[in-house]
Order: structure tokens, then sequence, then C-alpha cells
């Protein structure tokens, strides 16, 4: 069997700029691409040059997702947790669940504007 990795993930925001000036600030990932999308919409492709987060909006997104319909989280590994939970705070945005597992990495998850849960995870 092949080796696979996961190449992106696609999500739905209100607010694409929004979103990407946090995820840019906490990972210091690069847009990729970024221009008109499905639905009248726009996306912006946010990583590196071998996988990414497409983060979209459009008029048919409302924004108040519930909790895991349908997705759980997206977890991003960063190498200082400390820095990546200021820039959160700093962008009004609540940390929660604050876990260091042994000998797992650290991390804290947070909810995003539109209810998009976030972990965040240091492997130092």
């Amino acid at each position: 069997m092949a080796t696979a990795a996961l190449e992106h993930v696609n999500i739905s925001v209100t607010d694409g700029e929004r979103t990407a000036r946090l995820i840019e600030e906490l990972t210091g990932w690069h847009r990729r691409w970024e221009g008109p999308s499905l639905d009248n919409g726009r996306s912006i492709h946010l990583g590196t040059g071998t996988a990414y987060v497409a983060i979209h909006t459009s008029p048919r997104v409302k924004g108040g997702f519930a909790k895991s319909v349908p997705m759980n989280h997206i977890g991003i590994a960063v190498s200082d947790l400390a820095a990546a939970e200021a820039v959160v705070a700093a962008a009004g945005l609540r940390s929660f669940n604050h876990s260091d597992y042994n000998p797992g990495p650290r991390s804290f998850y947070f909810l995003d504007w539109d209810g998009i849960e976030w972990e965040i995870v240091c492997y130092q």
C-alpha cells in the first residue's frame, strides 16, 4: 500500500480574511492561492508547500455551526504553545481543555467565531 498524507481540509466560515489572519499568526503559513470560488464565494488556501487549509466563504455560509457536527476539530502542531495561546487570546477567543499527555504533546482547544473547534498541539 502507498504511503499517504493529508493534503488539505476545506472549511466554510463567515469571514475568510479574519480566519486566515488568525491561522497565519498561529502558524506562519503562507497564502498559496486565493480567489473567487463556488457560490459567488472566495477561498484562501493557507499552508505549506505540501498541505493547506482551504478557507471558503460565500453568501450561503451563515455560521453558528454546532460543535462536532459534522467535524470534531482541526489539529495544528506549533513549536511554541504559549505564543499560540497569546495569539488566540489577542483575537478575543477563549482557550480551554488544556492538557499535557505523558509522554505525548501539550495542547489546548479554542472555538473560532463560527464555532469551529481547533486543537493546538506542541510536541516539544
